[in-house]
């Protein structure tokens, strides 16, 4: 009695086990990119990519749709504002037509001056390298610091940049949290991140947001995990 019942214990977290995985595989083929690459940003562990993230940040904290914060940080990455030192050097009409050029007009303003303010704010304290905030003994009370900066912009940028800055890995915050319980997946950050490769940590973290957020995405998906 006590072996089968040991023995269907085993089956029943093995079919667990494949259920989450398919899960998975449905989320990222339905998410095939992370909000940093819609943005245009390729992410690696240099100056330029990592404080474009972290302006990415800054445009999808304020509470507007995701692909319009991704289309504004397109558009003051074309209008040549990827560094810290060519944002500080922009002037604020600058920063607010193009974040208007991307739809961000609501917060336009507003948005501006904060980028403006945190760029200086970068260029003086870590010579505009964030790499130099990595060194702080805590980095996330550090971004805090960032003008435009609070806790969902700390969750955002960590949740991309942990691919580069492992140390953070898995990194599943709340939001990411309550996307995997609408999909039926374990919560635990140890758990999801052990269903996929390291290097899809970013994209498994932003597509569970994206589940969050979107209810008729978050059906897709689980109606293609059920398919598989």
């Amino acid at each position: 009695m006590t072996a089968k019942t040991g023995r269907k214990t085993a089956r029943s977290g093995k079919t667990g086990r494949s259920t989450d995985k398919a899960a998975v595989r449905a989320l990222l083929e339905h998410q095939p990119h992370t909000y940093a690459a819609e943005a245009g940003i390729r992410l690696r562990n240099t100056p330029a990519p990592l404080y474009q993230m972290l302006v990415l940040a800054t445009l999808l904290s304020a509470r507007i749709k995701a692909d319009t914060a991704v289309a504004a940080a397109r558009a003051l990455f074309d209008a040549g504002f990827r560094s810290p030192r060519s944002m500080a050097d922009a002037t604020w009409q600058q920063r607010v037509d193009a974040l208007g050029e991307g739809g961000y007009r609501r917060y336009d303003e507003r948005t501006s001056t904060m980028l403006g303010e945190g760029a200086e704010l970068l260029l003086e304290r870590y010579a505009g390298d964030l790499r130099r905030l990595r060194e702080e003994p805590d980095p996330r009370a550090a971004l805090l610091d960032v003008p435009g900066i609070g806790p969902t912009g700390v969750d955002i940028f960590l949740r991309d940049v942990q691919g580069v800055w492992p140390e953070f890995a898995p990194y599943i915050d709340d939001k990411a949290r309550d996307g995997a319980r609408r999909l039926g997946l374990p919560t635990a950050p140890g758990k999801l991140g052990g269903l996929v490769d390291d290097r899809e940590l970013p994209r498994l973290a932003d597509g569970l947001v994206h589940t969050a957020l979107d209810q008729p995405f978050a059906d897709e998906v689980r109606a293609a995990a059920r398919a598989v």
